[in-house]
């Protein structure tokens, strides 16, 4: 019952869910989380950079940071913690 009751007033494993991805980005800058979102929504680098009017290289730069601050090892790592704090749902 007390689950239920949880799922309905919001909470639950979504919400917790939500709530521990949007902490762990809580570390990135304001850029470093514009760049998140992209490679959540599936842009390459290249797009990235033409969106954000920045340089490829730049691109990557933030990148390998948000990888680094976030402790994971891949774009599809990121992609995934984006989706659970719900940011592709800001667009």
């Amino acid at each position: 019952t007390q689950q239920l009751i949880s799922q309905v007033a919001g909470g639950g494993p979504e919400h917790d869910r939500k709530r521990r991805a949007l902490g762990r980005l809580e570390g990135l800058g304001d850029r470093e989380r514009e760049v998140a979102v992209a490679v959540g929504r599936g842009a390459s680098n290249a797009d990235i950079a033409a969106e954000l009017y920045l340089s490829v290289a730049t691109v990557k730069a933030h990148v390998s940071r948000i990888l680094t601050k976030l402790d994971l090892n891949n774009r599809v790592q990121i992609a995934l913690l984006v989706h659970d704090a719900g940011l592709l749902n800001e667009e």
